[in-house]
Parts: structure tokens; sequence; C-alpha cells
């Protein structure tokens, strides 16, 4: 009962302060921090199942800590390291457990490189003598234990090392690591950005190979970006960034044996030259290594079975598909080797159990909905833990299901977004639960039967403070377009009337695979469009067409023709909104982020009869522009497919600029160059349209940093409230 009248307080509070004060929002109070919600940082569950840890910061003291608690008691039970005993370290950002979970890696003075990737300084930690031993006296990158807990393996400058944690010793395995021309063990640019991993290395079961990708960027093109900073002169950052249709790195599959100290090279026999390798993960068999290849085109996708003693390669799985196939990282090897697989091709994103020598054994979950997240295999109980949308697709719920596809059991209750976290021994999840109207909630979940067992963490402070402000409800509803009902929420001012009139202002990503419309705890934009209704706007999203979540052809109908189905949809919802009485259809505006911005340019340009304004933050204004491994994956290449790069890129639409336009980039952005922006501004010129535009000087692409997100979206407010804010 205590539990349920938790819950029960959590709905009254939740739905309370929608009506409560009258506080306004300022931009100051959201980029400041003021809604910030509370969370459990860097979760690990411990081998042993019963306990869990954390990692904390004390922002008054500057020192972190790794925290252990008690799953059934939620009690902490001892600090295994604090920073203020480590004579050599101030405080670390991360860690990484050995397998035996003895010792624990450190991670101290990061630096970013690209995204995913970064530079660190890494200490271990021994749990039981309380040592502490720099790994390398250079910052290394992506330091990984071996499953024994003897050695460590990392990059430098562009080779791979292994450390011996017993002597010491240090050993130097690849030697032709160049910069800007060969990396091992490390993913290149493109990689890091579109196949989501920078460690392309791994530790087999008996801790005496390293399988390893190598990548040759020899003949990729180079991209520089001018850094200004403070010195007198600027400096360049130039690397390698392979365009649509332009050279890709030469990939190549490889072992280490650390017995023999020998280097080979694996080859497999597949029937495309120009491929990807974008996963490699051993088997529970020491001598036998999966490896996924795919073609160029991303239509292939096969699993091979390598043989490290035999140097024999096997085909397990091939997908295929019209248009791509996903790579996921939801492969996952049993203890008998058969394996779980994730796949679209009955039309929706399912789970798949095959055995060891790829011979489907059955399709684990079935229907018209999604398997979105895969979250592991419990042999005790033969159960398999997942998410899905099958409670609709703004929705995320945990799930249990036997491995033979029966006795589905939905183990989370409230409506809204739930992510689990299991204990090592599955008898336990922690589950994060957020709505539109509930900020995170943490609870300690059975496994079993998904009870709520106890509350962790549940963001009350930010409930109780936002009780003083004047909310609005972010209403969920869909939309019918061009044949199709597509999702969309709506954000009215509090005081809405309904005999007025009020501009709307749209957002949208619109990006393959995509979900912008989510029942899920607010993120800084949402406080943002909660601004603007209080000021008196009417702010929408709509998910269109090329979206995800609503199975492989409602996803894939974009294929070849991005910007096509996805600005028809926003220009046709664009038109249905303003035909409401309550919203003046003279005054509709869009803006977007990314693929947003080259969305919200489009929308514009070709929508010129619709939206009187838009504004492009760091958009991609010709797919000619943007890498090889993104574009081509819905587009084939340059070289294929001419027309479908061009009929609908921004940049060749200029011509039919009428409303008003704010285009925005940062110099530094190394993901959609500014060279997107500067190729706009001169088509935008050259067809004499006028425009406003924004720069910030080496801010990547997020922009961000100091009071760069301030100043961003006081840029913004005051563009809308000057073009479409004339009559509030």
């Amino acid at each position: 009962m205590k539990i349920l009248r938790i819950l029960s307080l959590f709905c009254f509070l939740s739905t309370s302060f929608l009506t409560a004060q009258n506080k306004q929002i300022t931009l100051e109070e959201i980029w400041s921090g003021t809604f910030r919600t509370e969370g459990l940082d860097a979760l690990h569950s411990m081998a042993n199942g019963q306990q869990y840890s954390v990692l904390n910061f004390d922002r008054t003291k500057g020192g972190t800590t790794i925290d252990i608690y008690d799953y059934k008691t939620l009690e902490k039970v001892n600090t295994l390291v604090s920073s203020a005993d480590l004579k050599a370290i101030k405080y670390f950002t991360d860690y990484t457990f050995s397998a035996d979970e003895s010792q624990v890696l450190l991670a101290t003075e990061e630096e970013s490189i690209f995204r995913r990737s970064s530079l660190g300084v890494y200490y271990v930690y021994n749990t039981k003598t309380k040592q502490t031993t720099l790994v390398s006296e250079d910052k290394i990158q992506e330091p990984t234990f071996s499953p024994d807990g003897t050695k460590i393996a990392f990059g430098l400058n562009n080779n791979l090392y292994v450390k011996d944690l017993v002597s010491g010793k240090i050993t130097q395995f690849t030697f032709d690591g160049v910069k800007n021309k060969v990396i091992n063990g490390i993913t290149d640019w493109v990689y890091e950005e579109e196949f989501a991993f920078v460690r392309a290395f791994d530790w087999n079961a008996d801790s005496n190979k390293i399988a390893f990708i190598r990548f040759d960027e020899t003949d990729v093109p180079e991209f520089s970006m001018d850094v200004y900073g403070k010195d007198l002169y600027q400096t360049q950052t130039v690397f390698k960034y392979p365009k649509a249709g332009e050279k890709n790195a030469v990939v190549s599959l490889h072992l280490f044996d650390l017995k023999s100290n020998k280097l080979s090279e694996v080859k497999v026999d597949k029937s495309y030259d120009d491929f990807y390798i974008p996963r490699i993960k051993w088997t529970n068999d020491a001598d036998v290594l999966s490896a996924q290849f795919m073609n160029r085109h991303q239509n292939q996708l096969d699993l091979w079975m390598i043989n490290a003693k035999k140097n024999k390669a096997t085909l397990a799985v091939a997908e295929t598909d019209k248009a791509y196939v996903d790579v996921t990282d939801n492969l996952t090897f049993l203890e008998d080797d058969s394996f779980i697989w994730t796949s679209e091709k009955d039309g929706y994103n399912h789970i798949y159990h095959y055995d060891s020598k790829g011979k489907l054994i059955n399709q684990i979950t079935k229907g018209n909905w999604e398997v979105t997240t895969y979250y592991g295999y419990d042999a005790k109980t033969d159960q398999i833990f997942y998410q899905s949308v099958e409670n609709g697709s703004i929705n995320r719920d945990v799930y249990s299901v036997k491995l033979n596809g029966t006795q589905k059991r939905r183990l989370t209750q409230q409506t809204g977004t739930n992510n689990a976290d299991f204990s090592a021994d599955f008898t336990y999840f922690i589950n994060t639960y957020s709505s539109a109207t509930t900020p995170y909630l943490y609870t300690l979940n059975d496994a079993k039967s998904g009870q709520v067992l106890k509350s962790i963490k549940d963001n009350s402070a930010l409930i109780a403070g936002l009780k003083d402000y004047k909310l609005s409800k972010k209403e969920f509803s869909t939309i019918s377009i061009n044949g199709n009902d597509l999702n969309m929420w709506m954000i009215k001012p509090a005081n809405f009337d309904a005999s007025k009139t009020y501009p709307l202002f749209m957002y949208q990503y619109s990006g393959p695979g995509s979900q912008q419309v989510a029942n899920k705890w607010n993120s800084a934009n949402d406080y943002w469009y909660q601004m603007l209704a209080q000021q008196g706007y009417i702010v929408a999203c709509v998910d269109g067409r090329g979206t995800g979540l609503k199975g492989a052809d409602f996803k894939k109908v974009t294929q070849n023709e991005l910007g096509k189905f996805e600005i028809e949809d926003q220009i046709a919802a664009a038109k249905l909104l303003g035909s409401k009485s309550y919203i003046d259809s003279s005054r509709i505006g869009i803006w977007g982020w990314s693929y947003g911005g080259f969305m919200s340019s489009n929308a514009l340009f070709k929508g010129n009869d619709v939206f009187k304004m838009a504004i492009a933050v760091a958009p991609v204004t010709s797919w000619r522009f943007y890498d090889s491994i993104y574009t081509e994956r819905y587009m084939t290449t340059p070289q294929e497919n001419a027309s479908g790069y061009d009929d609908n890129s921004p940049i060749n639409h200029v011509d039919k600029l009428k409303g008003d336009f704010l285009l925005i980039h940062g110099t530094g952005d190394d993901n959609v160059h500014v060279q997107n922006t500067m190729r706009m501004v001169e088509a935008l010129v050259q067809a004499n349209k006028q425009f406003e535009w924004m720069i910030y000087p080496d801010k990547n692409h997020g922009i961000y940093g100091g009071n760069t997100r301030l100043h961003l979206y006081t840029k913004m407010t005051n563009f809308i409230n000057r073009t479409l804010g004339d009559k509030l």
C-alpha cells in the first residue's frame, strides 16, 4: 500500500503543478540548471546481483566516489573508492570494473576528440590493496581489461598496446599507425559517428588474443576547420572525412596472439569489395570470433563466425533489405553459443534466436510493434528481457518473455517511458520512469513480477519548484496527413481561449528512424516551448513519414528521396493546423537542428505559402556535403542517385524564399560542416534573398559552452517574437 500511495502522490503532484502559480520561465533559468533532474550516474550492477555501484560527485568539494548500495535496502553499504583518499587523483569522471571486480579503471583528465571519443589519463585501483597504478604516462584511448584482469589493452597514437598489470610491462603490437593515414583498433571519424562505437578491438575469453579492425585512411579526402581560439593566428584541425560517394577507409580484420606475439589478417569470402566491418565480438569460445560485414549500400549485413585456430570463416546469418539493414549492439551469445539477434525482416524490429551455426531456432517476439531495447537473457529462468512500444508508439515498457516466445509479461505499469537496468543475476531491475507530466522516478522493481519494491529517487524537489510556474499540458494526439495517422504533441498557452487566434511555432527533426513525439519528461527545449506558450504561442511537433517505431515500411518510405515525403507531411500538417479557428494561418513558423535544420529550410522554401518564418540550426543544405555511411544508407551514392540528392536539398531551392529565415552554425562543427551554411549563404546572396544568420566561432555541432546556449536561444526567441509575435 505504501508504494501505491507514493505513485498516487506522483499522479497528484504531476497534474497539480500544471494549474499552479503564474511564475514565468526565463532562458537564464533554463540554461543555468534550474530545471535539472536528479539521476543515477554510471550505474553498475555488481556481479553478486545484490548490490550496485554509482558514481557520485561532490559539487562543493570537487571530489568523486564510487559508492556501493544494497538492492534490498537501497542503503549505501560502503564507499569503494574516494578521490579524497588518492594522492594522484583529484577527481575521476568515469570508472570500469575488471570482470572479478577486484580492480577499477578510473578515468581522469578526459578531453573530447569527437562525439564519442576522448583521450584521458587512466589509473587502475586495486580494491584489495588500495593501491593505484598509472596505466600510461600518455593520454590514451579506450583502455580495456582483459577478462582475467591481468592486462589492459589501449590505443595510443593510432597503435595498440597491452600493459601487463603484474609486471608493469607495456607491449606495443601494431607499428604502422599514423595520423590521417592508418588507425589500429580505434574507429575513424565516420565509423564513430554513424556506427556509434570507438573501441574497434576485443579480447577473447582466454585473454590471449585480441581482434581488431585496421583503418587505412590514406585515400580518404581530408577536411579542415579553422580554429580561431585566442591567439594571434588561427590554427587548423585536419581530419579524414569521407563525403557521400567519396573513398572510405579500407578496413581489414586482424588478430594478435599474445602467446606467440604474432599478428595475422582475417579474410572472409564475401561477395562485395567495398565494405564495412561495423561490429566484432568474440563468442564464449575463445577461438571463435564473430564479425559483421556490410556492403557499401548497407542493404546486406553478414554475420561471420571465424575460427582463429583454423583461420576459417563461416557465414552464419545473411540479412538483406530493399532499403538498408540497421546495425545494433544486440548480438548476445548464450552459454551454448547460440545467439540472440534482432531484425526488421518481418516488417517490425523483433528478437530472434539462432543456434551457434546460424540456423534459426525461433522468432521470440512478434507483432505490429517494435522492440526498442534488448536487455539480456537469464539462463536460470529462461527469460529474455526487453523494452518495446507495444503499449503505443509514444510509450516504452519493459517486458519479459521465455526464450521460446511464450509467457510474455509486461513488467512496468506506468504509462510513459520506462527503461530498466537489471541486476547481474536478473533478480531486480532499477526502472527509470518518466512521462510528459512526471519527472524521472527511479524505483527498485522485482524482475519476476515487475512489482515496485522501493522508490530510489523521485525528483520531488523539482516537482515542488515547478508548482510556482505557469505551465501548460503537452497534449498528445494523432493527425491524419497524406493517408497516415501521424503522432503529434501540442502545447497551448495555459490561459488558452478557443475564441482567440494564436501564432503556431512548429518543431521537428524528422530523420530516418527518429522520434520526437514521445511520452517522456521535459528536455531543455520543452521548457523553452513552455516559455513560448507563456508568451502566447502554440507550439506543435509532428513525426512524419520516415520517423521510427511504426514499422519498417513507414520508416523506409523516404529511401532514395530524403526530404521529399518528410517535407510534404510538415507542410500538410501546417496547413491542417492553420485551418483551426484558433490558429492564425498567416503566422506559422518552423525550426529544427541538424536534420531538422535541413527540414525547416526546405519547409520555408517549398512551403513558402504556408510558413512565414523558419530557423535552421547546423543544417545539412546538400546531402552531397554529408558523410558516406549515413547518407548512402538512405540515398546510395550521388553518382547513382543524383536527382535524389539535388531535388530535395534546400540549397537548390533558395529562389523560393519569401518569409523570414534565420541560419545558425558553429565553425567547429566536425559533423555537419559549416560549409553547408557558407554554401547556402552564397546561394541566397546570388538569388538576392534577404535573410539573417549567426556564426558561433569554434563551436561544434552541439553549439554550447559558457553562455553560448543562452545567447543562441535568446537570438532565436527574439527572432520568433519579431517575425511571428507582432500581434501578441
